[in-house]
């Protein structure tokens, strides 16, 4: 059985983590208390009179009651007197739960979080994390629940997953439930556990046409749009591997070692390793006209062919992995 403060508020800017856990918290409670022992006062009627007339209204339900309160960012000090009251004398069989999504033109007010924690509650904020942040994030959020995340691997994860603070947080719990606590986590294991096989196939797709194998990128390719994916997603992850190529081609012909080269690549050691190795076998020039060759295969794919978007993209990949062969 759950045990429930009187009182709670939830607020922040992160508006998803927020719905997340009034979803959570109305789930346990209606598992407690049944749906008659719940009550939401929506965005649309809510006020702190409003709340304050559901605390101090009479039930006949014989459970917990629970008062869900949405839009409490909208509540101003200057109304919140009756509402203050009714907390200050919450009944020991009632929780009530205040939800406030929060942006640049409302706050919640001091005077509710204050009442809140002095009824007894608790007061949470959710704050969304800055993009450039969220790496730094991911690290001590992995080192909450036990494992070891090298920055490296954390970039990797933000990368593959997303900006959702809760999407990183469900695969580090994966991580953490696959290979335990107390794991070093760096780029290639977040890579195998967190990329699903579609996307570590687009980039197995970029790695077969910098290497020049016109077989292996022609049968991945087909792979693919088997699986249903469709030219159009595919083409920014294979021109970003292609100018990620081209950038470490221009490294090595400046006079970096491959040792050198391989700094700073967001992948695996040994992809790494054996993506360089491709790169120095071809030159800058043909790495620029295979970026180029798929700008083109890009705009066929936008109506501008009358040939079908296989048959354009089999072409530019053996185009390309041609170019790079010979080079």
């Amino acid at each position: 059985m759950a045990v429930f403060k009187p009182a709670y508020l939830i607020h922040g800017d992160d508006h998803g983590r927020i719905g997340e856990r009034r979803a959570k918290l109305r789930a346990l409670a209606e598992a407690e208390s049944g749906v008659d022992g719940v009550q939401i006062l929506p965005d649309e009627h809510s006020t702190p009179d409003q709340a304050a007339f559901l605390l101090q209204a009479m039930t006949l339900n014989p459970g917990h009651r629970f008062i869900i309160v949405d839009g409490a960012e909208r509540f101003k000090d200057s109304d919140l007197e009756l509402l203050l009251q009714s907390l200050a004398t919450i009944s020991p069989d009632t929780t009530v739960a205040f939800f406030g999504r929060e942006d640049g033109r409302y706050k919640v007010s001091d005077r509710l979080r204050k009442a809140v924690l002095k009824a007894g509650g608790n007061v949470d904020a959710e704050i969304a994390v800055k993009p450039w942040e969220l790496a730094g994030w991911a690290r001590e959020r992995a080192s909450e629940i036990g494992i070891d995340l090298d920055l490296a691997g954390a970039r990797a994860l933000v990368a593959i997953v997303g900006e959702r603070q809760q999407r990183i947080l469900r695969e580090l719990e994966k991580i953490e439930l696959e290979l335990g606590r107390g794991a070093q986590i760096g780029v290639e294991e977040v890579r195998e556990i967190a990329a699903s096989s579609s996307q570590r196939k687009v980039w197995d797709l970029g790695d077969a046409m910098v290497a020049g194998d016109p077989a292996a990128a022609t049968r991945i390719y087909l792979e693919l749009t088997g699986q249903g994916e469709r030219i159009g997603g595919l083409l920014f992850t294979i021109a970003g591997r292609l100018r990620e190529a081209e950038l470490v081609a221009g490294r090595l012909e400046s006079g970096e070692s491959l040792t050198q080269a391989r700094a700073g690549l967001r992948m695996p050691p040994k992809a790494a390793e054996r993506f360089v190795a491709d790169v120095a076998k071809t030159d800058r020039v043909a790495l620029r006209l295979a970026i180029g060759t798929l700008a083109d295969l890009e705009v066929q794919s936008r109506g501008a062919s009358q040939l079908d978007n296989d048959t354009n993209a089999v072409r530019a990949i053996l185009t390309i992995t041609g170019a790079i062969e010979a080079a």
